[in-house]
């Protein structure tokens, strides 16, 4: 059931109903799986676990971060696919109309919430996609390395479902050199071993 007439309020209405449409991130399936490989993870649990990431790991960001908006940013920085679907990063021809999906998409999501709300929650989003600044680089550099942690202790399941090879990680990966340099040891390391252990491409 999804009416809320007895909720008082049309802006109340309208919270409630934003909510309950946004549940559908955990269905939206992505192309990682979860660590054990027993099934694909969904946006919901990539949104999380990017943000904890941006939390532990604040203290790698190469400029100082407001986390409290990093965290914010990471929260909204895929609620478009409830309508554009998950894009798969390494799939070339799915990601030439992929703006264009995800901008009719978050003008549809966020335009159903009252005034500034919406507004507020769209330029998150807008500013996610910019990487413009401090926060949303970094925010950026966790949704690039959580996949990357999830790939290599999964055996590479995604890389060679996609038949992935290592210079389109390498340019994918590049905003962690540049937005959390401390970390890109690790994603150095993990593409060579990978090759190494030939679960990637190189």
């Amino acid at each position: 059931m999804d009416n809320f007439d007895f909720i008082k309020g049309e802006k109340l209405q309208k919270q409630i109903k934003f909510l309950t449409v946004i549940d559908e991130m955990k269905k939206i399936l992505r192309r990682n799986v979860i660590l054990g490989g027993s099934r694909r993870e969904n946006d919901a649990e990539h949104s999380w676990h990017l943000a904890m990431m941006a939390l532990i790991l604040e203290e790698y960001a190469a400029e100082k971060v407001d986390i409290e908006r990093v965290l914010k940013i990471a929260l909204v920085h895929d609620l478009v696919e409830v309508y554009a679907g998950d894009t798969f990063a390494y799939d070339e021809k799915g990601n030439e109309g992929k703006l264009d999906r995800e901008t009719k998409a978050a003008e549809k999501l966020f335009g159903s919430l009252e005034g500034g709300q919406g507004e507020y929650i769209r330029s998150l989003w807008d500013e996610f996609e910019a990487m413009e600044t401090p926060e949303s680089r970094f925010a950026n550099a966790m949704d690039r390395l959580q996949p990357l942690i999830l790939n290599y202790m999964t055996d590479g399941h995604t890389w060679k479902e996609g038949d992935v090879h290592a210079p389109q990680i390498y340019r994918r990966m590049d905003i962690i050199r540049t937005a959390a340099p401390g970390l890109w040891h690790i994603v150095e390391g993990i593409i060579n071993t990978s090759i190494e252990n030939g679960i990637l491409k190189p």
